[in-house]
């Protein structure tokens, strides 16, 4: 098993010192925190992720309030109730990115999201229960449970939304290998799970939480 202290030698080396990599650094918001945040930020955010993915992000966010006009706030219910022909008049709004998957799948999303809510007692509620020990699980019920959530997409959602999770960034990926931690690239579930069980034996070993030590990863390599 590799250990991390080499690893965050490295990051502080690079980063310039503790100051400097702690600004870095992302936080980790608590269970009572996730579970405080209503349905319709969340649906926010995770649209946001899904019209991020392939845009450059600043056009995309200038763009945002307009989003949160057309989709009535992100309310889930008042989203999933909309039509087809309501979804085929935001095509037409020139403050909108046109995009008909993404802009379909914030209709999915949204009854996904109430059936998700209606189990667990509030989609903040359904992520702070989740362990973060098995948070690759976590990624595959995201991905299997709403539309444009594969990939990348769902730990970056749930980055954005505070949940503890790292991230299999092309950074971490080269970090990965440079330590000797994995060989190649992890795709699949069981190298997910194999790189899991990494980060949750560098928690152990350093008291951070996972979204720290993916940063710290990132920033360890050139």
């Amino acid at each position: 098993m590799t250990a991390f202290a080499p690893i965050l030698e490295a990051a502080l080396a690079r980063t310039g010192g503790d100051d400097a990599l702690a600004a870095r650094l992302p936080e980790a918001q608590s269970a009572d925190a996730l579970r405080a945040v209503t349905d319709d930020r969340y649906l926010s955010l995770m649209s946001l992720r899904v019209f991020r993915a392939g845009i450059k992000h600043s056009v995309v966010d200038a763009r945002w309030p307009a989003f949160e006009e057309a989709f009535h706030g992100f309310d889930p219910g008042r989203v999933r109730a909309m039509s087809d022909e309501d979804l085929e008049l935001l095509m037409g709004d020139t403050r909108l990115i046109r995009h008909w998957g993404k802009i379909k799948s914030v209709r999915a999303n949204a009854a996904a999201m109430a059936v998700v809510s209606e189990e667990s007692g509030g989609f903040g509620a359904y992520l702070a229960a989740w362990p973060g020990e098995t948070v690759v699980a976590l990624w595959d019920d995201l991905a299997k449970r709403f539309s444009n959530l594969g990939g990348a997409s769902g730990p970056y959602f749930l980055r954005m939304a505070g949940k503890d999770t790292f991230i299999l960034t092309p950074s971490v990926v080269k970090a990965l290998n440079h330590w000797g931690a994995v060989d190649g690239d992890p795709k699949g579930k069981r190298a997910r799970a194999q790189v899991q069980e990494i980060f949750n034996a560098w928690a152990l070993e350093t008291g951070r939480p996972l979204c720290q030590l993916s940063m710290i990863l990132a920033v360890s390599v050139d």
